[in-house]
């Protein structure tokens, strides 16, 4: 049996913030990592799993980042193909800006937040306390695109589609409390009641990974 092929879609456009797609990176060691915002392509038609990365870009900024038209219609090609495919942050608002929905610039968020998870497969053990780390949210799901996480500050904190295997979500499960001072530093992390030792969130991966496997089994 062939090893399934998986792919990291890195959308950072600044430097110094590519430790977030790193961290990400991590958690699919096998994966190969396309550069997307520096002009990296890959065929999705050769792909069995496709994650894409948040961004300190945002999803409006297309006239002046091209390459986030071209992210737009790669996501609806992954939608018509099937391809599993989760989108995390700018990657849940990217999915959603390509399918018709709405994101809007809102002001920063980054703290730890008590989101409300519904029993889907992705959030399979995940703990409700999830790390947040974005200026922007989506304010209308895309077309065929399910709410199944929500947060007292952001009502679409996670979708799916109805039919194919795509999953986003606006947090970051690839933080951990290992950067919380790079965190602060950047982004004016905002220290809560809420702990980092309640959070599972790398769970989310291994959780899409198993997904990914099953939907190419069933393929």
């Amino acid at each position: 049996m062939e090893t399934p092929t998986l792919y990291v879609v890195r959308n950072e456009v600044d430097a110094d913030c590519e430790y977030h797609c790193d961290a990400l990176a991590s958690h699919f060691p096998d994966a190969a990592e396309i550069d997307f915002a520096r002009g990296e392509r890959f065929d999705p038609a050769d792909a069995d799993g496709v994650v894409l990365t948040g961004s300190t870009a945002g999803v409006y900024e297309a006239d002046d980042r091209p390459w986030i038209d071209d992210q737009a219609a790669l996501v609806r090609d992954l939608v018509d193909r099937s391809v599993p495919t989760l989108g995390v942050c700018f990657g849940h608002q990217v999915v959603n800006a390509a399918l018709g929905g709405t994101v809007e610039a809102v002001g920063t968020t980054a703290r730890l937040v008590e989101a409300d998870l519904t029993d889907d497969p992705l959030f399979d053990g995940v703990a409700p306390v999830v790390p947040a780390v974005h200026g922007d949210v989506v304010t209308e799901p895309g077309e065929g695109m399910e709410v199944v996480a929500s947060a007292p500050h952001a009502r679409t904190f996670g979708t799916r589609h109805r039919t194919a295997p795509l999953w986003t979500v606006q947090f970051h499960p690839e933080f951990g409390a290992e950067h919380r001072e790079r965190l602060a530093d950047d982004f004016d992390w905002e220290r809560t009641d809420l702990s980092f030792a309640d959070a599972t969130t790398g769970r989310v991966f291994e959780n899409f990974r198993r997904l990914a496997a099953e939907a190419g089994a069933d393929a």
